[in-house]
């Protein structure tokens, strides 16, 4: 019973799951792909882009009066939403999935990819993302495909984004959980491998930040890029996953000798979204200006502190109406939502921290 009432409330919330809204806008999604692969140049491909309206466009209600513009972009790569059992046994969705592409849409796109939308450009593709049974899988190499698939389509819609629609602008590139896999495997390809080739140097030094949210970074997994150890480091790399205060999660139960796991933990990068900073100081709830939850139009203050311990960022269970209720210690998919204030402030600081550095037209 309760793992039931944690089922019910989970998808009441939080607001990231299958949302009954989005089925309204269905007709939306009417295009169909010729070839099964996406083409960058329709925007129909595109669940956020500036040329279009998308949910990623819209605001809570209490931030209806922010001054915005559009000194920066973002380049978003939502989380997997390709999630339903019946279809376990296919390894990639289909791009012009209308169903999915409206829950991907209504539930990351709006949650998630609007943290960015007060100074930045909004670009998130659509991708033939892995289904999630890929993450869960014996076999590693159909499940490596699967991914191989999903990062094709991210490289192409990034390389599209750069030559047609970037201009020279300052950039954040930031991802969720699949989407953050993806963005370190194209930070990786495009800053410091052969596909670093295809970007002009000013290009590269046009990044202002990566989020990469919900998957681990391991601290040499980049040679050029370091972590963001303050609230206005630039060029540098920004990364957590949450879990309740004294948990351990299983996967640094596993294996004889839970030390060493503990001690590769440590090597992965941990940012702490109230102070931005890496080390392992608790930071005080009062310092989380504000999560956005099941209700997009409402705030909450003070849910939450943070602290960075064994790779990974604690939290004491979030106090909100209803959390009585929330039973798990997993907060993978609140890992934006818990610090959405924070983040969107943090954009602001990093952008006008860059700057200064460089002028921006």
């Amino acid at each position: 019973m309760r793992q039931i009432l944690f089922l019910l409330f989970i998808s009441i919330i939080l607001g990231t799951g299958c949302s009954p809204k989005y089925t309204q806008f269905l007709h939306r999604y009417q295009f169909e792909s010729p070839t099964g692969e996406p083409m960058y140049a329709d925007l129909a491909y595109w669940a956020a882009h500036p040329f279009k309206w998308d949910p990623s466009d819209s605001l809570p209600a209490p931030l209806r009066n922010e001054i915005n513009d559009s000194l920066a972009d973002v380049f978003f790569i939502h989380p997997t939403t390709f999630t339903a059992k019946e279809y376990g046994d296919i390894a990639n969705a289909k791009i012009d999935d209308k169903n999915l592409n409206a829950k991907t849409d209504y539930t990351s796109i709006l949650f998630q990819a609007s943290v960015f939308n007060q100074h930045c450009r909004v670009f998130a593709p659509r991708y033939r993302q892995a289904h999630l049974f890929n993450f869960y899988k014996k076999d590693s190499a159909s499940a490596a495909a699967a991914l191989n698939i999903a990062y094709t389509d991210i490289k192409k819609a990034f390389t599209y984004y750069i030559k047609h629609w970037n201009k020279g602008r300052p950039f954040f590139i930031a991802g969720h959980s699949q989407g953050a896999y993806l963005a370190e495997r194209l930070l990786k390809d495009f800053f410091e491998n052969d596909s670093s080739k295809l970007m002009a140097p000013t290009t590269k030094n046009n990044l202002i930040a990566a989020y990469i949210l919900g998957w681990p970074v391991p601290k040499d997994y980049f040679k050029q890029l370091t972590p963001c150890t303050d609230s206005t480091q630039t060029g540098c790399i920004i990364s957590w996953r949450t879990y309740r205060t004294g948990y351990l999660p299983p996967f640094l139960r596993t294996g004889n000798n839970k030390t060493d796991h503990l001690f590769q933990q440590k090597t992965v990068i941990v940012t702490n979204p109230l102070s931005w900073q890496t080390n392992a100081k608790n930071i005080s709830k009062v310092y989380n200006k504000g999560s956005v939850l099941k209700n997009f139009n409402k705030i909450y203050r003070h849910t939450t502190n943070a602290k960075v311990e064994n790779g990974l960022l604690y939290v004491d269970k979030p106090k909100f109406p209803w959390s009585f209720l929330y039973f798990t210690k997993v907060y993978h998919i609140a890992d934006i939502n818990l610090f959405y204030i924070n983040i969107r402030e943090n954009v602001e600081c990093r952008i006008r921290s860059f700057k200064k550095k460089n002028v921006i037209e």
